[in-house]
């Protein structure tokens, strides 16, 4: 019992951990995959660089962005969710 009551700090510290910072990250992450899988070829897209276009291609992890300067070949996940998002709510 003494033992317990000597760890007990110490688990609370980990739950705790746990749900405020381990739990969040790996939602966002999940969210994120989902919506790099969801691309789909016309879709409008801001990249984590600040790059506007839209998406003229789609390989396995690559796409091609449409610019007004070009077509530009780059990884999915340079793509940002939250971005993507706002431009496509406008």
């Amino acid at each position: 019992m003494e033992q317990l009551s000597q760890f007990a700090p110490f688990l609370l510290m980990f739950v705790v951990i746990y749900f405020f910072m381990i739990r969040p990250q790996q939602k966002r992450a999940k969210a994120e995959k989902e919506f790099e899988s969801n691309l789909k070829v016309g879709d409008k897209i801001i990249t984590k660089s600040g790059l506007h276009g839209k998406i003229a291609e789609l390989a396995e992890t690559t796409v091609v962005v449409e610019t007004m300067s070009g077509k530009l070949k780059m990884e999915r996940s340079a793509i940002s969710m939250e971005m993507s998002a706002a431009l496509n709510k406008k």
